[in-house]
């Protein structure tokens, strides 16, 4: 067990989980003692105690390995994204903190690992933004509830705490990042935002009444704990009552319009990244035309058909092939790689245009195998130019020695309107004199960035290495 966790966790991660660990430990044995020697229990009655103090130490427990090797992992990887487990964590966390089985020591210990994971994210990985935002807003509330119970606030205060504002924080996170998205336009978008939103604080406030009602007569909430408040029977509908009007003048005048205002902040800074992008992308653009402008392409494209001719008339098939799959190439850079969007069907092309001429390079090796599984595409798919040749072109950079034994497989498949690419390689590491040691091509980091840019939401990206191998996935939704 302890390799494996050393493989999740390493250096000062791993302390503090053991630490943590054994605190807990210590913890389950020093209350199990303090509730013998308050209640003078006998041994026949030792499983009655042991059983609930056993069960809220093993809950803190879980929770806390949730964050560690779940929410971690994905909070500090550039490229992994979550599937929905963090909510489930936070959810379950809230859970447990608001049915009084983790204490509020504990919940405190849980907020703070919970703002170190925030600020120890990646926040390039612009994909986890929900689950970043979700993890500091819960943190924030843990820490609320137990400042209002420790400082001992009026009940409304309280109450409000407890029930309105994790109803606040479940609206606001929908509105960011699933509301608005859907209906920001220019025109008249405030007000189709905040009728939607309208309809969800009416939602909000059913769900705090079947709340309240749950916990209506006495139930407790937030213990076990010296500070334990509940819904009195006598005063149960005012008390009630007062939660559902104070979460829907809260979402209504609070949310609603912080949420926009955020929203339209983080819109506008994405639009600033395009803009930079788009303007990078002309510098390119018109390096390109200069070059096309000192190209006269019909007598380039004449030039490589003669040498493809006098191959073949050499009976120098592989040459004349290798001539004919460049020129296809250089036509490619020339005439549809300035296009916005593409035929996938010609990108796929171009990547085995590539690939058979580092093949004629490395015929000669019989230590390198390259193998290749690309589909044929029939479909009118679209993609943007040169989005999947930089994983290939760092494949044979990184992957191809001469000396030693090497591989490269290649996966490309479609299914529907998505994508699955993979490029599986071995690594090897250039000695100093290598020509191509300093040379990066495309690189990786950008193409990280055109992902994130021109298919958000869209795409997953897994990049994967050991010591001795080097691994890809992308999942790409294209259109048609």
């Amino acid at each position: 067990m302890y390799k494996q966790l050393s493989i999740k966790l390493k250096g000062a991660s791993l302390i503090e989980f053991w630490i943590v660990t054994g605190c807990l430990i210590l913890s389950f044995i020093l209350s199990l003692i303090d509730e013998i020697r308050l209640n003078d229990i006998h041994h026949t009655y030792f499983v009655g105690i042991l059983a609930p103090v056993l069960f809220n130490h093993i809950m803190v427990f879980i929770c806390y390995a949730f964050i560690c090797f779940y929410m971690v992992p994905v909070f500090e990887n550039q490229t992994h994204i979550s599937p929905g487990g963090t909510l489930f964590i936070l959810i379950f966390i809230y859970a447990c903190i608001t049915l009084g089985i983790i204490n509020l020591y504990f919940a405190v210990l849980l907020a703070i690992k919970l703002l170190l994971t925030f600020f120890n994210r990646d926040s390039r990985n612009t994909a986890n933004v929900l689950y970043y935002d979700a993890a500091l807003l819960t943190a924030s509330w843990i820490l609320l509830i137990v400042a209002a119970l420790y400082l001992g606030s009026p009940e409304g205060v309280k109450f409000f705490i407890a029930f309105t504002v994790p109803a606040m924080i479940t609206v606001y996170l929908y509105s960011v990042h699933r509301l608005l998205p859907a209906t920001f336009l220019p025109k008249r978008s405030y007000a189709r935002y905040y009728g939607r939103m309208m309809g969800l604080t009416l939602l909000s406030c059913i769900a705090l009444w079947i709340l309240g009602l749950c916990f209506k007569g006495g139930n407790r909430l937030l213990g076990p704990t010296s500070h334990v408040f509940s819904i009195e029977a006598n005063t149960d509908e005012e008390q009630i009552a007062v939660i559902v009007i104070s979460n829907f003048f809260a979402q209504l005048i609070l949310v609603a319009p912080f949420s926009w205002s955020i929203f339209k902040r983080r819109n506008a800074k994405k639009d600033e990244e395009i803009k930079t992008l788009k303007t990078e992308l002309g510098k390119s653009d018109a390096s390109l035309n200069f070059l096309k402008s000192q190209i006269n392409p019909h007598f380039l494209f004449n030039a490589l058909n003669t040498l493809y001719g006098t191959a073949l008339q050499e009976n120098a098939e592989r040459t004349g092939e290798g001539i004919q799959k460049l020129g296809d190439m250089m036509r490619f850079m020339l005439q549809e790689n300035i296009q916005d969007k593409i035929a996938l069907s010609r990108d796929t092309d171009y990547l085995k245009n590539y690939i058979l001429l580092q093949k004629l390079r490395t015929s000669t090796s019989p230590a390198i195998v390259i193998e290749t599984q690309i589909e044929d595409i029939t479909s009118d798919l679209t993609i943007t130019p040169m989005l999947l040749i930089p994983f290939v072109e760092n494949a044979f950079k990184h992957g191809i020695s001469l000396i030693n034994p090497s591989h490269i497989k290649v996966t490309l498949n479609t299914s529907g309107n998505t994508l699955y690419f993979d490029v599986h390689n071995s690594i090897h590491i250039k000695p100093d004199n290598d020509p191509e040691k300093g040379q990066s091509g495309i690189g990786l980091d950008n193409v990280k960035q055109r992902l994130a840019l021109l298919y958000p939401d869209r795409h997953e990206l897994v990049i994967r290495q050991n010591a001795t191998e080097f691994f890809v996935h992308l999942t790409l939704q294209l259109d048609n």
